[in-house]
């Protein structure tokens, strides 16, 4: 029987998950999946989706006052609707955003680690929370099985210091952790690997960028198989501009608003988080509506357009500078997957360092893996779609079955 693993990302009024039987080649079939929204909120839905066999959808409007009831809904949902949760069930996978320094790899959750990840949370105070909530709601409700927390962070732990360390304080650094951590690291390590296989070459020696934008957005420079430099930093606000998020600012942006508009700390760390990005130049934080104004002739939105690319190609010259060898460029999620105008403006005028975009194949419909650079390209340009659950699950399992992290690579 092969394995399967139930993944669960728990938000803070939100349960995603996906049941995922994995094969032994480190392939993974989707059985299904589904949301639950609206927890705590009033209004709650569940969508279940089964993908295996005859595909088919069900909703269902319900009370979800926690975690726990969405949980409770959504056993009842495989219950109703299948697949059965206990046919093969090896691990319960829950993506963790914030494992700090001390979570370098995957880990089996007892209360000791909770407790560990419950400290963790003034670096991340709107994701960590949430999330622990839901780890112990499954736990509660999935007791036979072991549960594996699956870090963002962690692909990121062999960071050199030259990247990871801050010019601050030794003080900062040594008694409150700051330095870069970087995030989607689930997600850099599944594209990165899979660039690799595209290539058809070894992971250990293809170098790699990949820019994984969605309402998130990152960079990360891999090099073997191992992240060596990455966009996002202490938390997930520095480096590319975001749907909500403004990206890179001066640091001495808080200090002058205080004194110039009296806003605390909070009012700006709230600001530059939730009403920046595309949001705060073109009046939209969906890149689509973004476009859409921008082919209007919206001048706010073209502007976000530009300084959206603009930020993505400066940090390309950047991690080509920093790896010193370039094999391949992987674009991912929802904005790398699906906008052709964004892949072709973020790359332009890169010629010169063997980056080209073929203009047929950028444009061509379809939805898979996909080259869209020239035959013969001194670096292969990709369209890589991600799969972060799938990571989560291959991880989970290995942890579960070898008692060690599971790869990323």
């Amino acid at each position: 029987m092969t394995d399967r693993v139930l993944v669960l990302n728990c938000g803070s009024s939100s349960v995603k998950y996906r049941l995922l039987e994995l094969d032994g080649d480190g392939g993974a079939r989707g059985l299904a999946g589904g949301l639950v929204e609206r927890i705590g909120e009033g209004g709650g839905r569940l969508t279940h989706q089964v993908t295996a066999g005859e595909a088919a959808e069900y909703r269902e409007d319900l009370a979800v006052p926690d975690h726990a009831a969405a949980l409770d809904a959504v056993l009842a949902a495989f219950a109703d609707h299948g697949p059965a949760l206990d046919d093969g069930l090896v691990a319960v996978g829950h993506r963790v955003v914030h494992g700090g320094e001390r979570f370098s790899a995957p880990t089996l959750v007892d209360e000791d680690m909770l407790h560990a990840v419950d400290e963790l949370s003034g670096l991340a105070p709107l994701h960590n929370p949430a999330c622990l909530t839901g780890v112990r709601a499954a736990r509660k409700l999935l007791p036979q099985v072991p549960h594996v927390a699956v870090f963002d962070t962690a692909f990121h732990r062999d960071l050199p210091p030259r990247a990871r360390t801050y010019a601050v304080p030794r003080d900062w650094r040594e008694q409150f952790g700051v330095r870069r951590y970087g995030f989607h690291g689930t997600s850099h390590a599944y594209v990165s690997r899979r660039a690799a296989a595209l290539l058809d070459r070894p992971l250990a020696d293809v170098a790699t960028i990949v820019l994984h934008l969605g309402n998130g957005a990152s960079a990360c420079a891999v090099d073997g198989g191992r992240s060596i430099d990455t966009s996002m930093g202490m938390t997930p606000l520095p480096g590319l501009v975001m749907g909500t998020r403004s990206g890179d600012v001066d640091p001495a942006l808080g200090e002058y608003l205080s004194r110039v508009a009296g806003l605390t700390p909070a009012d700006v760390d709230r600001r530059l988080n939730k009403e920046s990005g595309l949001l705060a130049l073109a009046g939209a934080s969906d890149l689509r509506e973004v476009t859409a104004r921008a082919q209007g002739g919206d001048a706010d939105a073209e502007l976000a357009l530009d300084v959206y690319c603009y930020r993505i190609r400066c940090y390309v010259g950047a991690y080509l500078a920093a790896l010193g060898r370039l094999d391949a460029i992987a674009f991912t999620a929802g904005v790398g997957e699906n906008s052709p105008l964004v892949r072709a403006r973020s790359l332009a005028g890169l010629e010169r360092l063997g980056i080209v975009v073929d203009g047929d194949r950028n444009t061509a419909p379809g939805r898979g893996e996909r080259v869209i650079s020239p035959d013969g390209a001194p670096v292969t340009v990709l369209v890589v779609p991600t799969d972060e659950e799938q990571e989560i699950a291959r991880q989970a399992a290995d942890v579960v079955r070898c008692g060690t992290p599971g790869g990323d690579g």
